[in-house]
């Protein structure tokens, strides 16, 4: 009996030996973390701006992709007057808090400076879910996650208590409940499954396809927002509003989406 207690003992004390190196090892990194930031920060104040870029850059290869860094971003890119770039932090900073004001209207200022007028494309869904551009995904799944717990709170008051009023109140809260979990589904997809990019070139040649020596059938400007379809060996087709199609390098152009992949 006394040796079988010797294995559990020894292993708790062995956890409880490594765990304050663990919280260290997180405390370092928070630490690190907040010093390349104050950097970054600190540099772009005093228009070090390339500076401020490659600090900001390296948070994100760090994996702190906050909406922040992205705003930031896009800041230093503006200042350098490289639009495209400023424009694809700015969207990918608007997906987590897009009625920030500040960031709206930086992201305007660098869109009037875009030559290519090009008009987003606007479906059914994104005209069905009008609200889904105005709210984050963390503010949808908060409301689902609110109304779900509100509903099996009702459905379970209903059990022992039955009533009029309760019965309304479930009907309203089932309503909300499907709406922001619909809502939620439809961000996720509108996130994930975003194919828009930014071309990051200051004029670029649109081709009939994937060659160099291809017609080239017309031509866009930094900072002009377009869908791809897909890429190959090195080009992407693109595809804008107006149906006009053609192929780019993928080295002019950079997916607004971190998780929509190539």
């Amino acid at each position: 009996m006394k040796y079988r207690l010797l294995l559990p003992i020894s292993l708790f004390l062995i956890a409880f030996m490594m765990a304050p190196s663990a919280f260290g090892q997180d405390s370092r990194d928070g630490k690190a973390w907040e010093e390349l930031f104050f950097q970054a920060n600190q540099h772009y104040r005093e228009g070090n701006y390339q500076e401020a870029i490659a600090g900001y850059n390296q948070l994100l290869r760090m994996g702190h992709d906050s909406s922040l860094i992205q705003y930031n971003l896009g800041n230093a890119w503006f200042r350098l007057n490289q639009v495209g770039h400023a424009i694809l932090a700015y969207e990918r900073a608007c997906i987590a808090m897009p009625r920030n004001a500040d960031l709206n209207y930086n992201l305007a200022q660098a869109k009037d400076q875009v030559v290519d007028a090009i008009p987003p494309a606007r479906g059914f869904f994104s005209m069905a879910f009008f609200w889904l551009p105005s709210v984050s995904p963390g503010e949808l799944f908060w409301c689902f996650a609110i109304f779900n717990m509100l509903l099996w709170t009702a459905l379970l008051i209903r059990m022992f208590y039955r009533s009029e009023w309760l019965f309304y109140s479930l009907l309203m809260i089932l309503c909300l409940w499907a709406l922001t979990g619909l809502s939620l589904g439809m961000k996720w997809v509108q996130v994930h499954d975003d194919h828009r990019a930014v071309i990051l070139t200051k004029e670029v040649a649109v081709l009939a396809g994937p060659h160099e020596g291809d017609t080239v059938l017309f031509k866009l400007h930094e900072g002009a927002i377009v869908e791809q379809e897909r890429s190959e060996d090195g080009w992407r087709l693109i595809r804008l509003p107006d149906r006009k199609r053609g192929w780019l390098p993928e080295k002019d152009l950079e997916l607004i989406s971190l998780g929509s992949g190539n």
